[in-house]
């Protein structure tokens, strides 16, 4: 009789789901990371040189800068790795409220600084820090939290809604519509109501329209994007300069470092536009393997995602994958006119200290949740 029971016992054990503990970080994820960061600053020195040069007499001037928040933010991405992820989740609240403090600092005369007729920017010395790439990161914390607790839509959209009304005065739609996005995939996955939900997505939707069509600079995009040859020298000058790239580079590209476009002819040649200056220079082969880059880094956040040990976790991992994913997508479709410009960087790769160095922090949270990572197996099948 015991040892059936033991031959019994065995046989369920075997068929049991069993969790395999990780104790090392996602290295493939890491060497992504490495790979596109060091892209960007290879980009950044080529495409802002012209620039660099015409401002400042240094053509390394953007680039110097870009590699010191680069190790900042790789320091900050190692030390991170080795916090525990549930730490996010006792400060969520307090962080979201001082991203959205920092918003409202923005917009306030002798505090924020405007360029480009848009306030983004706080100067602290002579460092500029940018606040929406906060809020992206600690929005994804606090709604990951929310859905640990398996709170109500409501709960989600109060905050997402103040957070979009803030940037849409700076103004900022680009960055609102990748915030709204990842908020929104966040949401779904948490397992809302999924009628409420519909429709919270249909007032978005109706929400940026109204917001396009009320507002002449961005009906102005948007009518450009519609027909681009309607003000070749004017309105429809930047998504012009980016197709000449496109089509410059070929299949082959014109080869590392002689883009012309960067001769200041393209606009945000070093920030919106370089996937522009990319593609003139290793033409559409080089593209494609810079795509494959994001994707095997979308693919690998994804899968941590769905093996992350906990709601928390899971739900955080999906939002930092989504900004990612989100932000590359909308960046290199208006690079080839599939949607209308946004002016969002393209992620590890665009000129931007604060944007690069929030990202390494996010990612630094991704590398900590793969060491948790579950693996489900079925053994004696």
């Amino acid at each position: 009789m015991a040892g059936n029971d033991i031959t019994w016992y065995t046989i369920s054990v075997r068929r049991v789901k069993l969790k395999k503990q990780k104790k090392k970080i996602d290295r493939r994820l890491l060497v992504l990371t490495i790979i596109l960061s060091l892209i960007g600053f290879i980009a950044i020195a080529d495409a802002s040189a012209p620039t660099a040069i015409s401002n400042f007499g240094d053509k390394y001037h953007f680039v110097k800068q870009q590699i010191v928040w680069g190790l900042g933010g790789f320091i900050a991405l190692i030390i991170v790795s080795q916090i525990h992820y549930s730490f996010w989740g006792k400060i969520a609240k307090p962080l979201l409220l001082i991203s959205m403090i920092s918003l409202i600092l923005v917009l306030i005369p002798g505090i924020g600084t405007q360029a480009l007729g848009a306030k983004r920017w706080i100067f602290i010395g002579n460092v500029s820090i940018q606040p929406s790439e906060l809020v992206k990161l600690s929005l994804a914390i606090y709604f990951a939290k929310l859905a640990e607790k398996n709170k109500q839509i409501v709960a989600f959209l109060v905050p997402l809604g103040i957070v979009a009304l803030l940037m849409m005065i700076q103004p900022d739609l680009g960055t609102t519509l990748v915030i709204v996005s990842l908020g929104m995939i966040q949401m779904f996955v948490s397992g809302v109501d999924l009628i409420k939900f519909a429709g919270a997505s249909i007032i978005g939707v109706i929400a940026s329209a109204l917001l396009v069509i009320t507002s002449g600079y961005r009906r102005e995009r948007f009518l450009t994007f519609l027909e681009s040859t309607r003000d070749p020298l004017g309105k429809s000058y930047h998504i012009r300069q980016v197709l000449l790239a496109l089509g410059s580079g070929g299949l082959f590209g014109v080869g590392i470092g002689q883009s012309r476009q960067k001769y200041l002819f393209l606009p945000e040649a070093a920030t919106d536009s370089i996937f522009a200056v990319i593609a003139e220079e290793v033409g559409f082969l080089g593209s494609v393997v810079l795509i494959t880059l994001f994707v095997m880094f979308i693919q690998r956040g994804l899968a941590i995602s769905k093996t992350a040990p906990d709601t928390f976790s899971k739900i955080l991992s999906l939002g930092i994958v989504s900004w990612v994913g989100v932000q590359a997508i909308m960046n290199m479709a208006s690079m080839v006119a599939l949607v209308p410009l946004t002016g969002i960087p393209l992620p590890f790769i665009s000129y931007g200290g604060s944007a690069l160095t929030t990202i390494l922090i996010a990612t630094g949270i991704l590398l900590n949740v793969s060491k948790y990572e579950t693996q489900k197996r079925v053994k004696g099948r």
